[in-house]
């Protein structure tokens, strides 16, 4: 018996979203913004049509391109009432939905001939380009792979490559015949004495011809899924197309949401032409244009039309001139850097003025245009104490600790002594901690790099926990086990309490509170191969792609954007590199990065800081923050620097943040290096601003001056405690006089 869906309230929905919810069922084309609310539409539009009995909760098939998108689709249609087993909508990217009809289907299709899924190619990659004679380098079985994977995307056979690829340009790592012997190679080895091999593309390519050439099949999917609805559409492959069009037959009970100025996946067959042509297909369709974006600030929103305003050619004549509706905000930022470290290092000093300003640095993004770029990014925030992930966290679920996590939890609700009550409600968070404990989670952060990264996983699954017992108070353990298995089979991550690093592929359909976009030189956005050796345009198209991503990188920010690049590779190279030709006209002539403010290169030479030990200036962030080179001597108060540890654990735990958000590591050794005697000499630190001097400044004095007092007294290591308690007295003292003098004044 179908569960009822709860009433909407349509009043939560602007006039262009409901007119998209409200839209009779048929087809349906949402031409959806940046951060104008698009999964919010189209969950209320499936909750609409089932609540309006135009059709079955189960009947509905929604598709989108990654696991995390379905995720949160089934997130909010589960809070809409559209979650429950006799009450669920499919909401699945396409290669799982494929996946679940084909083990279903096949026996019907193929027989009892066996077959499993392949989900790592590269090893068949490997062994075709061996068989051929080709190397079986990584980045040359990478490139092969790609082929592949784009040549079945496009539904193009080993015997049509070699024409296909010469047609459209590819960039081939070999002559095209020479690939297309590795993808004929690829195809036969898939065939083994145990049965089939299938690759993710083969699900759809199987799938699609299913139902396409067995009309007993066919009749019985139609008759199960009445209605269909797909996410990203300007992402789709002809071959995902080639399914949707079996899945529909000759129906058109189909709702698409895209933004063809989002499109920056062509290089893996994704076309927006299907949406571009949705109306000439429909003619009867009814297109909803989405403008009004509630994510980024008006400013950011400014710069985002003005980037995708410079577009040419067909897509860019679909695009969206979006309307900023939260307040007010700062202006985004332009910075212009020496070299790659240099600018490294001022965005971990950003960072971490975030952190200590109450951004979360999960809510904080670093992005950049091809992975390689993150070393440096990585070595700054390490030298300042930040935690951050790279991208790709699709693999969380198979972390050894978040293996063996799950596995304490199930031995949990395996126990015939545990009270009901204790497995139900906000009783469960408790549970689920005290389970976790034996596996590493602790009440603070341990120390150490391993220690810390195996912490968080733990930790986020806690606040996973917590953010499901939000949408339902009821979940008790055995429902968090089906839902933890769930994400595990679809990918779809917690997130981890750390800045982002990603490229601007991977952070599509992300954002956060802060962005920096950094790295933006010619030659890396708009990416090398575009552009001819003399710098002009090789490829219009290609470079309308690349501008592209630059849109979706300003659309991913909030509230904080920054934008930088580096003239120079490395410290005292050459500075050959010149801004992004995207950045023209964008930058403001009064920001210091415009070419008619820039300083002189001896002025930022002179502004650099220098070591207090021998006087040269300082290189890397590392050694800036200790105020001397590696290579000069620095004696550490080993008394004192556990004193401001034990001062900052303290600190840490009465603000429930982290301890690096107080303050770091290196900040620390610095002090008890250098052994600061007042305000002016604590903020000649590197890091330590007027904030954290107003914040923490006395007691960090108090400390320093404790441990000299007992230095001088020569009475041993001091204790940690009495310096703290020491501390705590001189800020109470401050904290008195400054009331004083406020009401004095």
């Amino acid at each position: 018996m179908m569960e009822a869906v709860p009433a909407l309230d349509l009043d939560l929905l602007d006039a262009e979203q409901a007119a998209a919810v409200r839209a009779p069922r048929g087809p349906v084309c949402v031409l959806a913004g940046a951060g104008t609310g698009k999964t919010r539409t189209i969950t209320y539009r499936i909750a609409h049509l089932v609540a309006a009995g135009h059709v079955k909760a189960d009947q509905v098939l929604a598709v989108t391109f990654t696991a995390r998108a379905a995720g949160e689709l089934r997130g909010r249609l589960r809070a809409l009432g559209l979650g429950g087993e006799a009450n669920q909508v499919q909401a699945r990217t396409f290669h799982a939905a494929a996946l679940r009809q084909l083990k279903y289907f096949w026996p019907q299709v193929v027989g009892e001939v066996p077959w499993r899924l392949l989900e790592a190619k590269f090893p068949v990659v490997a062994q075709a380009a061996h068989r051929v004679g080709l190397s079986t380098a990584t980045e040359s079985v990478r490139d092969l792979l790609t082929e592949i994977e784009w040549a079945k995307s496009q539904l193009v056979a080993p015997e049509d490559y070699a024409a296909a690829a010469a047609s459209r340009g590819r960039d081939l790592p070999y002559d095209a015949a020479r690939v297309a012997e590795v993808y004929t190679a690829y195809e036969s080895l898939k065939t083994t004495p145990d049965g089939l091999l299938l690759d993710f593309d083969d699900l759809l390519l199987h799938t699609a011809a299913a139902l396409e050439d067995f009309p007993a099949v066919a009749d019985e999917f139609r008759g199960r899924y009445r209605s269909f609805v797909v996410d990203e559409y300007q992402d789709v492959t002809p071959l995902q197309q080639r399914v949707l069009d079996a899945w529909l037959g000759d129906r058109d009970d189909l709702t698409v949401v895209g933004d063809a100025n989002q499109t920056i996946y062509s290089f893996t067959g994704a076309t927006p032409a299907y949406l571009l042509d949705f109306s000439r297909r429909f003619p009867d369709a009814t297109v909803v244009r989405l403008e009004r974006d509630y994510r980024s600030t008006p400013q950011i929103v400014s710069l985002a039309n003005r980037v995708i305003g410079a577009a040419r050619g067909r897509i860019a004549g679909t695009r969206l001139q979006l309307i900023g509706q939260r307040p007010d905000g700062p202006e985004p930022v332009f910075a212009e850097y020496d070299d790659v470290s240099a600018e490294a290092a001022s965005v971990a000093v950003a960072v971490e003025r975030l952190v200590a300003a109450g951004t979360p640095a999960a809510e904080i993004a670093v992005l950049y245009r091809i992975n390689a770029q993150s070393e440096a990014y990585e070595q700054a925030l390490s030298a300042r104490g930040i935690p951050y992930q790279v991208r790709g966290g699709e693999g969380f679920f198979q972390r050894a600790e978040v293996r063996q996590a799950i596995s304490a939890l199930r031995q949990a609700a395996s126990r015939d002594d545990l009270p009901e009550a204790a497995v139900r409600g906000q009783a469960l968070v408790t549970l689920v901690r005290a389970a976790l404990a034996p596996v590493g989670l602790t009440a603070a952060e341990p120390a150490g790099a391993q220690a810390r990264e195996r912490w968080s996983s733990l930790v986020a699954l806690v606040s996973l926990t917590e953010e499901l017992l939000a949408h339902d108070l009821e979940l008790d353990l055995f429902g968090l086990l089906r839902e933890l298995a769930a994400r595990a089979e679809a990918r779809h991550p917690p997130t981890v309490q750390g800045v982002t690093l990603a490229s601007l592929h991977a952070a599509k359909g992300l954002e956060w509170d802060a962005v920096f976009l950094v790295g933006l030189t010619d030659g890396t956005l708009p990416i090398a191969h575009v552009l001819a050796d003399d710098g002009s345009v090789a490829d219009q198209a290609a470079l309308e792609e690349e501008r592209r991503l630059l849109y979706v990188g300003v659309t991913r920010a909030r509230e904080h954007l920054r934008l930088s690049w580096s003239l120079s590779r490395t410290a005292g190279g050459r500075r050959s590199r010149r801004r992004s030709r995207f950045l023209n006209d964008l930058v403001p002539d009064d920001s210091p990065a415009s070419r008619i403010a820039a300083p002189a290169a001896r002025d930022r030479e002179a502004n650099r800081p220098r070591c207090r030990v021998c006087a040269k200036p300082l290189i890397g962030t590392y050694a800036t923050m200790l105020g001397r080179c590696r290579r000069c001597p620095g004696e550490v108060d080993a008394a004192l620097l556990d004193a401001l540890k034990q001062w900052r654990a303290e600190k840490a735990a009465d603000r429930g943040v982290r301890e690096f958000v107080v303050l770091t590591d290196t900040t620390l050794t610095a002090i008890a290096e250098q052994l600061p005697a007042d305000d002016r000499a604590l903020g000649a630190i590197a890091g330590f601003g007027p904030k954290k001097i107003a914040d923490h400044g006395a007691e960090i004095l108090a400390i320093v001056a404790s441990r000299m007092k007992a230095a001088r007294n020569d009475s041993g290591a001091q204790q940690p405690a009495p310096a703290v308690a020491d501390a705590r007295a001189r800020q109470g003292a401050r904290r008195g006089k400054n009331h004083k003098t406020a009401g004095q004044k």
